[in-house]
């Protein structure tokens, strides 16, 4: 509690704020953050209301959740009605795919069990090796490490593995090369960077001349993290800077690191509302194909819908279009409800909106 108190004192948080204002300078900036802790930072603190107009934070895409390829879920559809045991996190379960959900599957009878990580998954495997058991691993760098050291245990052979896994870097490449979208900062998020480490955005930083700052969850991390960017773009600098010290390393999390590089190789991975990206997503190496769900279980082919009719998820999840923009938000898509994947999970941009915005 202590802690929080020093992340949110209101006095300091004036002073950042009139420090943001005379590096402002009239001009008009588009920082983009990559991560739905952020958002909801932001949104929950009332962040915006705090800095000067010309100032726009950009929710992009940092929620797992709401960039799982509808195809993923289909595929995991299609996996428990043919009587497997599915396990996955709670929000995954009400992510709309095609034409349904597995919390609509789940109702009708289908065996899908919410987990708290692929250790309790695995264990249900070993509980149950007359039956096959799928994991639904989705997430960014920070999740996947712990996939990858279950994978190195060698769970039973009735375990597999169906990789949802997205990593952050090529995204915000994308994003910086949309025409039209222009970018002059990126908050960098903390919990991806204290894997990775904030040297992983010094290449996109040097390239674009985008400054980049890795932040913490506190309110004021994310303005002390909008200080750094401004200070950069007044001196000509382009860096990836690090505000997270307490948590965050330049060179990231070694020991995470090399477990992810024997157990995982990068592939290009669909991205709902980006499409697929090059070199984005983790699949499981050659040496652990046995434990692939894609390639243990043929399935033909599944003509998925990443957006259904008249959402705008897409263009939330790239940061051109405000959730209130979208007239289902609040009516036909609700968190109760959702129609669309950004008003699932607590790190969607419609759902932390919806959660403390007034509709």
């Amino acid at each position: 509690m202590y802690e929080h108190a020093i992340f949110r004192d209101a006095k300091y948080a004036k002073t950042l704020v009139s420090k943001i204002e005379s590096l402002n300078a009239d001009r008009a900036t588009r920082i983009v953050h990559v991560c739905g802790t952020h958002e909801d930072t932001i949104t929950r603190h009332g962040l915006r209301s705090l800095l000067p107009s010309q100032i726009s934070l950009v929710a992009g895409p940092g929620c797992p959740v709401c960039v799982c390829a509808a195809e993923d879920v289909d595929f995991a559809i299609e996996l428990s009605r043919k009587g497997h045991i599915i396990a996955t996190y709670g929000d995954m379960l009400r992510v709309p795919s095609t034409s349904s959900s597995l919390i609509k599957e789940r109702a009708d009878g289908a065996d899908i069990r919410i987990v708290y990580g692929v250790n309790e998954a695995v264990d249900i495997a070993k509980r149950n090796p007359d039956r096959e058991l799928i994991f639904v691993g989705a997430g960014f760098e920070t999740t996947a490490p712990t996939m990858a050291v279950e994978i190195l245990k060698k769970p039973p052979d009735n375990f597999s593995l169906l990789t949802s896994l997205k990593v952050i870097p090529p995204a915000m490449e994308i994003l910086v090369n949309i025409d039209g979208f222009d970018v002059d900062g990126f908050i960098t998020p903390g919990h991806v960077s204290a894997v990775i480490g904030t040297n992983s955005y010094q290449p996109l930083a040097e390239k674009h001349r985008v400054p980049c700052v890795a932040a913490g969850f506190e309110p004021l991390d994310v303005l002390e993290s909008i200080r750094m960017i401004l200070l950069q773009i007044k001196e000509g600098r382009a860096e990836s800077e690090n505000e997270y010290t307490r948590v965050v390393q330049p060179e990231g999390n070694i020991a995470a690191q090399n477990v992810l590089e024997k157990v995982f190789r990068l592939g290009d991975a669909p991205w709902r509302g980006l499409g697929t990206i090059k070199s984005s997503g983790y699949f499981l190496r050659e040496q652990f194909t046995e434990y692939d769900a894609r390639l243990k279980f043929d399935l033909p082919p599944i003509e998925s819908v990443d957006i259904l009719p008249g959402c705008k998820c897409h263009e939330v999840i790239l940061g051109i279009t405000d959730p209130s923009d979208c007239s289902l938000f609040g009516n036909r898509c609700i968190p109760e409800d959702p129609y669309g994947p950004c008003m699932v999970g607590h790190e969607g941009t419609c759902r932390i909106r919806h959660e403390h915005q007034e509709i």
